[in-house]
């Protein structure tokens, strides 16, 4: 997703320098959009007024914006560095804090919208931060997004999106679950589709997840193995408040079987394939 973020900034033009963990993604970009490619983050803070950033992981967060020639190196006090990448909250608070030491100003800014929504500028982002922050950010964010929600202080904007992306996870587990036994039953996919979607059970993921599943196209949007992850760090912050959240555990179970059969880097519709093979049937349409 950082690519066409990236892309969508220099194509409303903003001067970027840019890095990634794949360097040949950044050389890319600055030629093909006139940026200048760094070999590492702290070059980026260098010479950036506002940073954004995009990684997979938690520790991937604390790496490149905290660690060895990350950007608290080279980042000058007044400086804006938005996270968006999904990570603990948790985490999260604790580079804001390391950033805020050095002068630096920092927002979590998670976003969804999955490949998509990057590519055509139409991410939802949840930011957590000062307010007054986010509202000097905005017109950065709006090159890369269309919906901006404040959740509030620092790591809010993850607890937002953890909380989306549970909901997601579990809906697709309904799916898989409810498509897998009307198939099985002797429904055909297309016709328990229409019902769905004319049923109080509609949901704008399955409409747009079922196409997909019914051709046996597993292209990956959202990937099983980062839905995964994000799984896992929901749980861990419901751990950290003290709250069960059974369903959830059990939906993490299930996409971590998807991973263990190959799965992980295919779309999170793939996960259909575990309950399948339960079944011994496929989910197909016409």
């Amino acid at each position: 997703m950082g690519y066409p973020m990236a892309r969508n900034l220099a194509r409303a033009g903003h001067q970027l320098a840019v890095w990634s963990n794949t360097a040949s993604k950044a050389k890319q970009l600055a030629s093909e959009e006139k940026a200048v490619a760094c070999s590492a983050p702290k070059q980026v803070a260098e010479q950036a007024d506002y940073i954004f950033a995009c990684v997979g992981n938690t520790e991937m967060s604390e790496q490149v914006l905290t660690g060895a020639n990350g950007v608290i190196e080279g980042a000058k006090p007044g400086t804006v560095v938005a996270d968006a990448s999904t990570i603990s909250p948790t985490a999260s608070r604790e580079i804001g804090r390391k950033l805020s030491a050095k002068g630096v100003h920092f927002l979590d800014a998670p976003c969804t919208g999955s490949t998509p929504g990057a590519i055509n500028a139409a991410l939802t982002f949840m930011i957590g931060g000062d307010q007054r922050v986010f509202e000097q950010t905005k017109p950065y964010l709006e090159a890369m997004g269309k919906q901006f929600y404040y959740c509030g202080g620092p790591g809010l904007g993850l607890q937002a999106k953890l909380t989306q992306n549970l909901i997601l996870a579990n809906l697709m587990q309904a799916f898989n679950e409810g498509m897998v036994l009307s198939t099985k039953g002797g429904i055909a996919p297309d016709l328990m589709l229409e019902i769905l979607n004319n049923s109080a059970a509609k949901s704008g993921l399955i409409s747009f997840k079922a196409p997909f599943v019914f051709r046996r196209d597993f292209t990956t949007n959202f990937s099983t193995k980062w839905m995964h992850k994000d799984i896992g760090l929901a749980l861990g912050s419901a751990q950290e408040l003290g709250l069960p959240m059974p369903m959830t555990s059990l939906t993490e179970q299930v996409f971590q079987a998807a991973i263990a059969e190959g799965y992980g880097d295919d779309d999170l519709c793939a996960t259909i394939r575990v309950m399948e093979r339960w079944a011994g049937i496929e989910v197909k349409g016409k």
